[in-house]
């Protein structure tokens, strides 16, 4: 039996079923928890619609699909809704998939695949693991019923495999050049400051922390207009719920690296299923001559592994840092389904001619913004200009 859930006192109850569920899933990850998603919706749902899809057999619950409907969006010129996964947007939830009791895949992801079918509308599931996925089966079942389906690429997610290894064969994998930079770092900081790296264990330390995270953060990285983590109230008040929920299922690892009792450097992840999903960073660029940043991290796999964490994942983003660490990637894909027949086809010419137009818009934006820098600064801009011509 297939039943739909639109509203949140609802989906609230479902927190001990959800959890145990996605336990037995094939999919099981810390950003699929009812924590992250509820919360998620609670803060950043915006105007979607909830549209929770579970499926049960005798009661016992065996399929999630957690599901939300966008509404049309003049800001990416989309006149059309859309189903999408709850999660999705600016907080980079990772991994995302339907939630399916293992061995029965089958029967569960036909009735959903007969729902939304029935639907009509058009589907957009992003942050998808590549590979075996309960999304991956879905999309033969609405292959199977005339749905068009279109996948794109969304992204490379490094990560460090820790099984079976200490921290000095992890070390000795590394790189020449940068296992040496690390020890080298770590001595000489350590040698002019008293260091303490802290894992946030208290609630009362983690009121504390998580404000010297979002200060090291932006510190870092908003004030050079290279992210938008903790840029909003609503953003910020989802993180303080989540740390606090996830603290309280001891899934939080939010952790400081303190230099003569001032805080230099934050780790902001999460573990679950044995796996440490690194969120997010700062570091204080007061001591970016002693390489915080590097130090934090290194400190940070270390202590995850010493708890027997068997992957350190470092999530989506292909900066140059994250593969000094890690030697495997993952790739994550977008799905575009279209119901059957004409209406599907319909959404696909829209779709496609609104992102033309957005490509169009952003054309413009560069140009627009490369005269206005060209105006400001004509030196800048002969310096690109040879730059281009130099290629």
């Amino acid at each position: 039996m297939l039943q739909v859930i639109d509203n949140r006192i609802e989906f609230e109850e479902l927190r001990e079923e959800w959890n145990e569920l996605l336990a037995a899933s094939a999919s099981a990850g810390f950003f699929l928890t009812h924590e992250w998603l509820l919360t998620w919706w609670k803060h950043l749902g915006g105007r979607r619609r909830l549209r929770l899809m579970i499926v049960r057999e005798d009661g016992r619950l065996l399929a999630i699909a957690p599901v939300a409907v966008s509404p049309p969006s003049a800001r990416i010129l989309l006149p059309l809704s859309r189903t999408e996964f709850l999660g999705t947007g600016s907080v980079g939830s990772d991994h995302l998939d339907l939630i399916v009791r293992k061995g029965r895949e089958d029967d569960a992801l036909e009735e959903l695949g007969a729902r939304l079918t029935l639907d009509k509308r058009m589907i957009h599931l992003d942050q998808v693991r590549d590979g075996v996925s309960a999304v991956s089966i879905l999309t033969s079942r609405l292959r199977a019923r005339g749905w068009r389906l279109a996948q794109t690429a969304g992204g490379l997610c490094p990560f460090v495999e820790l099984s079976g290894l200490t921290w000095d064969t992890y070390l000795a994998g590394l790189g020449r050049e940068h296992r040496y930079a690390f020890r080298r770092k770590l001595k000489a900081v350590s040698s002019r400051f008293e260091l303490r790296f802290e894992e946030i264990r208290s609630e009362d330390r983690r009121r504390e922390a998580l404000p010297i995270l979002v200060e090291l953060h932006e510190n870092r990285w908003w004030r050079k207009g290279e992210s938008e983590a903790f840029c909003t109230p609503a953003l910020r008040a989802f993180h303080d719920e989540i740390s606090r929920l996830a603290l309280e299922r001891g899934c939080l690892r939010l952790q400081i690296l303190w230099l003569d009792d001032r805080p230099a450097a934050a780790i902001y992840g999460f573990v679950h299923g044995g796996v440490f999903s690194f969120y997010q960073s700062g570091f204080d660029s007061a001591f970016s001559d002693w390489s915080v940043g590097l130090v934090a991290m290194g400190l940070s796999i270390k202590s995850a592994l010493e708890e027997g964490a068997k992957e350190y994942d470092l999530l989506h983003g292909s900066e140059k840092y994250k593969f000094h660490w890690a030697a495997r990637t993952r790739e994550l894909r977008r799905w575009d389904m279209y119901p059957p027949r004409g209406r599907g086809l319909a959404c696909r010419m829209i779709v496609s001619t609104s992102r033309a137009a957005r490509r169009g818009a952003r054309r413009i934006v560069s140009s627009t913004a490369g005269l206005w820098s060209a105006t400001r600064n004509p030196v800048a801009s002969h310096r690109g200009l040879r730059a281009q011509t130099s290629d």
